[in-house]
């Protein structure tokens, strides 16, 4: 099964704006990045644009054969 990989690509912020994201960040326990996902689908979901969550790929020791 092939690992789920997420898109790496930069991306430029007006400071003012990422102190801000930082902030929001901050208060909910997550990274900035995260916090950007989960802005950017709440963005969409509101345009009308359902994006599922991708599967995360499993952790830890694989299950031993029965």
């Amino acid at each position: 099964m092939p690992k789920a990989r997420k898109k790496a690509f930069a991306l430029r912020l007006d400071p003012a704006l990422h102190d801000a994201v930082e902030r929001l960040a901050a208060g909910e326990l997550r990274s900035v990045n995260a916090e950007i996902e989960v802005l950017l689908r709440e963005a969409l979901k509101r345009r009308g644009i359902d994006v599922p969550k991708t599967a995360a790929p499993r952790r830890g020791r694989p299950p031993k054969d029965a």
